[in-house]
């Protein structure tokens, strides 16, 4: 494998291209007039425009970018994840053009790309799932039989969906039609498939996931779990690991059935299976996402695996050169994602220019970036600019230097999610580990943030008139012989 085409954007795109870089294969970047400056174009060994700026006019053009590839004489793409990441039919096109796809084979994106699919691929293997009806339903009377033999409360998902989308928590009998309706008509147009179904709802659970890997000689091991509960509308904003609520028996028992997953598909490649976890200590299966996560750099650094290589790897056909007995967690690590969002306003997208962007770094500071200064953050795309991730002896290490690195980003001309990662890691129910997905429903608001940030802002004010006032007395005192 000489060459890579690296089909995606931002700081993903440049994590791909850097591990490349390593291994001594060029890279070829596509991007999208609203990107022809940024990092990532810059750093390819080729770039080519694709298009304009929306991604369906752009990223999402699969048949352009298998052009790109073959004209440039590329072995393989890579997609990064979100875009063509998860598209069976974009891996299947780029199989058949004799390029090889860095991923899994179509029919296990396709079999995962679907919750009852992958429900109903699972079952044979004895892994847990959340009470609930496995197969789609429209009719609404059904829909109330089986919510009364699970018990409410309910929760109607989408079976092609994902970040939050198609998805409603039903308290009572009465809500389950017009919800159901809801659920159908946001899953139509955000996925153009409204299959729902319903399942029991877990009212205090934990987001817990496990990182997969496999090789095309049959070998599948886990790299432990990831704790994703920090989140703000069904999205992943804070993610650590280890998690600090699982012992080595659940670890074990997660990592198993996670392998169990992976076999159930004939996965190949870097994969993630997402578990609920919870209060009394149960954990389901609750899908599978065939391609690498945004969080992948936490697991990188407390097993010591580069990810991406590994993928490169497995794509080559080569075997894993480790065994699950090889595998051990050292240290902790955290990630935060920088969105350009305004935790002062909901959470709502930050457009404007980065007037200052100061980035921390250090040991123990990892920032996987994707813009420079005085670049201007596309409405196109997802708002990440980058993720900061720290890693550390102990957990209270790990979160003691996100403190420190957070304070010393810089960014002007956007609002970001900084501020709102510093309160998730000075938040006793962070720190003392007692906390599940309902955290910013419980602990977080915007005038809490906001007077919290005042009140930081008066003591630096405070602190800096007692050295002024101290530099002037040093000043004033007379001049002896």
């Amino acid at each position: 494998m000489k060459k890579i085409v690296v089909a995606n954007r931002g700081e993903i795109a440049l994590r791909v291209m850097k591990t490349a870089q390593k291994m001594g294969i060029k890279t070829v970047a596509v991007f999208s007039v609203a990107d022809r400056n940024a990092p990532h174009v810059k750093f390819a060994d080729e770039a080519v425009c694709i298009g304009e700026a929306p991604s369906n006019q752009s990223y999402l053009l699969g048949d352009k970018i298998i052009e790109v590839a073959k004209k440039l004489h590329a072995d393989a793409i890579h997609p990064g994840y979100g875009f063509l990441s998860e598209n069976a039919d974009f891996a299947k096109k780029v199989e058949e053009n004799g390029i090889t796809f860095i991923g899994p084979k179509p029919h296990a994106i396709e079999i995962m790309g679907s919750k009852l699919a992958a429900k109903d691929a699972v079952k044979e293997y004895g892994i847990p799932m959340v009470p609930g009806i496995d197969e789609a339903i429209t009719d609404p009377e059904k829909a109330k039989q089986i919510a009364n033999e699970i018990g409410f409360p309910i929760l109607i998902k989408a079976s092609a969906g994902g970040g939050g989308k198609g998805m409603r928590v039903v308290e009572k009998v009465e809500e389950l039609e017009e919800q159901m309706k809801r659920a159908i008509s946001e899953a139509e147009s955000a996925f153009g498939d409204g299959s729902v179904f319903i399942e029991k709802y877990v009212a205090s659970p934990r987001h817990i996931e496990i990182q997969v890997l496999a090789d095309t000689h049959g070998n599948i091991l886990h790299l432990f779990e990831r704790e994703c509960s920090i989140q703000r509308r069904h999205q992943k904003v804070v993610e650590e690991a280890p998690s600090v609520v699982l012992d080595e028996k659940l670890r074990k028992e997660m990592g198993e059935a996670a392998v169990k997953v992976a076999k159930a598909c004939d996965y190949v490649g870097a994969g993630t299976v997402e578990f609920l976890f919870d209060e009394n200590r149960n954990f389901y299966f609750l899908e599978m996402n065939t391609r690498l996560q945004v969080e992948h750099p936490v697991t990188e650094l407390i097993t010591g695996i580069d990810l991406v290589e590994q993928q490169i790897k497995v794509a080559r056909g080569e075997q894993l050169a480790f065994t699950q007995k090889d595998l051990k967690i050292n240290g902790h690590a955290l990630e935060l994602r920088v969105y350009a969002e305004d935790p002062l306003d909901n959470f709502l997208p930050s457009v404007g220019t980065l007037e200052k962007y100061k980035t921390p770094s250090g040991e123990g500071i990892r920032l996987d970036n994707g813009f420079e200064e005085g670049m201007e953050i596309p409405i196109y795309y997802d708002p990440m600019l980058a993720k900061l991730i720290t890693y550390g002896k102990s957990r209270e290490e790990a979160i003691q230097l996100m403190i420190k690195a957070i304070n010393a980003y810089e960014i002007e001309g956007v609002s970001t999610t900084l501020p709102f990662g510093k309160f998730v890691c000075e938040h006793e129910a962070f720190r003392s580990g007692n906390f599940d997905t309902h955290f910013v429903k419980n602990y977080y608001s915007a005038e809490k943030l906001q007077s919290e940030t005042e009140e930081e802002a008066k003591l630096a004010a405070l602190i800096a008139l007692k050295q002024y006032l101290k530099d002037q007395q040093q000043l004033r005192l007379p001049i002896t012989e």
